[in-house]
């Protein structure tokens, strides 16, 4: 066995992240909201981080708050007296903002805690309302058992997917199929009525009763004809059942009273609030201003106290080297702030510039856009461009959008032309809104309508929006 070694050369390449670059990444793609959150989390563990009230310049632009000095890159033996030596900009800025008290910071918190002891608590679910409809019912501790398993088990809609023989296999046993038929039977009297159906098809029938208007009619059509019913083949059912088909048709007047989804009556209100990141508003030269709605973001400042201490050379070397650590990462946090201020507002008035046909004209005239683009304008890498437009939102005269929403592909018409495929989709809305409902148009009688508005696309086309719409076709449209 021989032992030796070898001296070889070899070239890798490998990326590597600096913190400081993760943390103005991370920064940027905040929306407003959780910008504010990450500030206040700030504030609260680096105690060299201070609260300032108002802006040194009221100017909106990209270069209203002067760049802070770099800080030399980790190990650098320079580091210590870059962050002494503090930008004496930044200096006379921070001594001409009135600061906020560590007092009123708690105050502020203490507001915020009675606020969250005051919100409502959580709402009575879809579940919870049925598990108090089983008291009122007398029956058998193992039933009521089941019968709250399978409660539990139902979908949003109140449908119970689960087959019943897997409901006692679930239990080990415990309880046979007889049993799991009547726990179910139970929960499908309950309110409200379709609950727990397995399918469409008994969720109708469990809300029929006698008493109904064309009674007789909606059991035959639900039972027997529901297939038939989803694809409006009404003169089928006519020639099957011998039904005429206004009769047919008054009955389908009922059916649609129907409750679809027993559980969308208790679905929670999950409303999302939108608060928008930037505004855009018209200017006297007929074209959009855009600026940052960001009056209520805290401004944050470096302690003069801390610069002190760490200037003076009796501090103990290990409470320097803390806060030396502490200033650096301040000053990267208020850097990555101001830097997605500005990056932010640059690939807005990008956008807003290509796009101000939309806002002059409507959703009908969007251009097609690709963040490439704006990031080959504004002279930024595209996923810049991504984590700028991420989860962020913009106020306009047309309404309150996310920034996403500009952005999109398209397609090349006959002529030549690119147009963005949300002009297809309004137009074919349009076009299928204004037709005759009881002989609707055909795919190709719709590319023929395009072309006479001008806009010349392929059948394939069509059929694709039309079915990314969920527009049914034209045998489905009819009305008899």
């Amino acid at each position: 066995m021989r032992l030796d070694t070898t001296q070889q050369m070899r070239t890798e390449m490998r990326l590597r992240m600096a913190p400081r670059m993760i943390q103005s990444m991370e920064i940027l793609q905040l929306p407003i909201m959780a910008l504010q959150e990450r500030i206040e989390q700030e504030l609260s563990e680096n105690p060299v981080l201070e609260l300032r009230e108002t802006s040194p310049s009221e100017n909106d632009g990209e270069d209203s708050a002067p760049a802070p000095a770099e800080v030399e890159a980790d190990g650098e033996p320079n580091e210590f007296d870059s962050l002494i030596n503090l930008d004496e900009n930044w200096s006379e800025i921070y001594d001409e903002w009135p600061r906020r008290s560590r007092a009123a910071l708690s105050e502020d918190s203490d507001r915020k805690q009675d606020a969250m002891q005051n919100m409502a608590s959580r709402p009575r679910s879809f579940h919870d309302d049925l598990v108090d409809q089983l008291s009122f019912f007398d029956c058998d501790s193992e039933v009521q058992a089941l019968a709250e398993y399978i409660i539990n088990n139902l979908d949003e809609k109140g449908y119970f997917r689960l087959p019943l023989q897997d409901v006692v296999r679930d239990l080990n046993g415990a309880v046979t199929l007889e049993q799991a038929e009547e726990a179910l039977r139970l929960v499908q009297r309950l309110d409200p009525p379709g609950v727990g159906a397995r399918d469409l098809r008994e969720c109708l029938l469990l809300q029929l009763t006698p008493d109904m208007p064309s009674y007789d009619v909606l059991y035959t059509l639900i039972s027997q004809h529901l297939e038939d019913l989803e694809h409006n083949r009404l003169p089928a059912i006519e020639k099957k059942t011998g039904i005429p088909i206004e009769k047919i048709k008054e009955a389908i007047e009922h059916l649609r009273r129907l409750n679809f989804r027993p559980g969308a009556s208790f679905d929670v209100d999950n409303s999302h609030y939108v608060v928008p990141d930037l505004l855009v508003e018209h200017n006297d030269q007929g074209g959009y201003d855009v600026r940052l709605v960001d009056e209520n973001t805290p401004l944050l400042a470096i302690s003069r106290s801390y610069q002190k201490m760490l200037r003076n050379k009796q501090t103990d070397p290990r409470t320097r080297e803390y806060i030396q650590k502490r200033i650096q990462s301040a000053r990267w946090l208020i850097e990555s702030i101001e830097q997605r201020r500005n990056t932010l507002l640059k690939v807005a008035r990008a956008i807003i510039e290509h796009q101000k046909d939309f806002l002059d004209e409507g959703p009908e005239s969007i251009e097609p856009l690709k963040m490439q683009q704006i990031a080959d304008r504004v002279g930024v890498h595209v996923t810049t461009v991504s984590r700028a437009v991420d989860d962020k939102w913009v106020q306009t005269p047309r309404g309150i959008f996310p920034l996403k929403r500009f952005f999109g592909g398209g397609t090349t018409t006959a002529d030549g032309d690119e147009i963005a495929w949300d002009t297809i989709k309004q137009k074919l809305l349009e076009i299928i809104a204004k037709e005759d409902k009881q002989n609707p148009l055909s795919d190709e009688e719709i590319v023929e309508e395009m072309g006479r508005q001008g806009l010349k696309v392929a059948r394939r086309t069509v059929t694709k929006y039309r079915q990314n719409l969920l527009i049914p076709c034209s045998r489905q449209r009819r009305q008899f």
